[in-house]
C-alpha cells in the first residue's frame, strides 16, 4: 500500500464513522471537498460505488459496507500502534540493551541498579558482558561502556565514572621470599598476569608514569586472560602481579589479600563513558539511563 492509497482509505473510514464531510474534514485536518475529492479517487480507483451522498448524510453502499468493515480493524491497530510507540518516547519503560565490560559492570553500573530501578520501575536493562570492542550499533545495542580513550570518535560519549588508576598487586604468598618491586626495572624479575584482548590477541600494556613521562613495560607474562576477574583471582592464589584498575582491587588491598607495589608510578587514566550514536529521536528509557548514569567531574 503506498501513501495515497493510504491517504484514501484513512479519509473513506473517517467519513463513514462521522457519517458527514464537514466533521470529517475538521478531523482530519483538511477542506470538504479536498476530502470529497479523495473519497472519489478512491472509488475511481476501485470502480465502485462507496458512498450514497445527500446534501443532508451520508450513508454506505453495500460495497462500502464490505470495505468499512475489512479496513477498519487495520486502521484502528494501525492507529493504536503509533500511540504505543509515542508512549516509548515519553514515558522511560521497554528495554535498554547496554554491551559493557565486566569491570565496568562492577564498578559503574551496579553500586547504581538498585536506585535506578527504583527510579524507573518500567524499564528493564539488558546488560551483554563484552570484554573486548564492540559495534554497538551493528549488534542492536542502544549503548555501550568503555574507557574513554577507546571510544570512536563517531560516537557520542558521556563520563560515568571519575578518572581511575591502575595498581599493580600480589598475594602476600606470591611475596614471600620474594623482593618487592621498588622500581619498574624490578618488575622483569616477576611473573605477572595481563590482560589479553580476545579478537586481536593484543596485551593490555602495562602503563606508568615516571619523571621521563609515560612509559610501557614488557612484563613476563605468566598467564594471560581476557577476563579481569579471572586475573584478579590469580592474583589472590598466588601465581603472579595483576595490573588492574584500583577501584576493582581496592576491597582485597583492604582485607589483606593482596598487596599492593608501584603505587607512586601507576597513572591516572579517563574512566569509564557510556557512549552511543547521535540519534534524533531517543527513546526516553534511553535518554533517563544515559542522564542517571552520567557523572560531573
Amino acid at each position: 500500500m503506498n501513501g495515497t492509497e493510504f491517504t484514501q482509505l484513512k479519509a473513506f473510514v473517517t467519513v463513514c464513522q462521522e457519517r458527514a464531510f464537514g466533521r470529517a474534514a475538521r478531523r482530519l485536518a483538511m477542506s470538504p471537498s479536498a476530502l470529497s475529492r479523495t473519497v472519489r479517487s478512491l472509488e475511481s480507483r476501485l470502480g465502485v460505488r462507496l458512498l450514497n451522498r445527500t446534501t443532508r448524510s451520508v450513508g454506505l453502499t453495500e460495497a462500502g459496507r464490505v470495505l468499512y468493515d475489512r479496513v477498519t480493524p487495520m486502521m484502528t491497530g494501525m492507529d493504536e500502534a503509533v500511540l504505543a510507540v509515542g508512549a516509548y518516547q515519553e514515558t522511560p519503560k521497554g528495554v535498554v540493551r547496554v554491551n559493557l565490560p565486566s569491570i565496568a559492570a562492577r564498578i559503574a553500573i551496579l553500586p547504581r541498579l538498585a536506585r535506578f530501578r527504583s527510579t524507573y520501575p518500567e524499564i528493564r536493562l539488558d546488560l551483554a558482558i563484552d570484554n573486548d570492542i564492540t559495534d554497538v550499533v551493528a549488534q542492536g545495542f542502544d549503548a555501550g561502556v568503555r574507557i574513554g580513550g577507546q571510544i570512536s570518535r563517531d560516537m557520542v560519549a558521556v563520563r560515568i565514572t571519575p578518572d581511575l588508576r591502575m595498581a599493580v598487586v600480589g598475594s602476600p604468598s606470591y611475596f614471600a621470599g620474594r623482593r618487592r618491586p621498588e622500581i619498574l626495572a624490578d618488575l622483569k624479575d616477576h611473573m605477572c598476569l595481563t590482560y589479553k584482548w580476545k579478537d586481536t590477541g593484543v596485551l593490555y600494556p602495562w602503563r606508568f608514569a615516571d619523571v621521563d613521562g609515560v612509559i610501557d613495560i614488557d612484563v613476563e607474562n605468566v598467564l594471560t586472560a581476557n577476563d579481569t576477574d579471572l586475573l584478579l583471582a590469580a592474583a589472590c592464589e598466588g601465581l603472579g602481579l595483576a595490573y588492574l584498575i584500583e577501584d576493582f582491587v581496592m576491597p582485597f588491598l583492604e582485607n589483606g589479600k593482596l598487596v599492593r607495589v608501584l603505587e607512586p608510578l601507576c597513572r591516572v587514566f579517563p574512566g569509564f563513558h557510556l557512549y552511543y550514536s547521535e540519534r534524533t529521536h531517543m527513546p526516553a528509557s534511553v535518554r533517563a539511563f544515559i542522564d542517571f548514569m552520567r557523572v560531573s567531574v
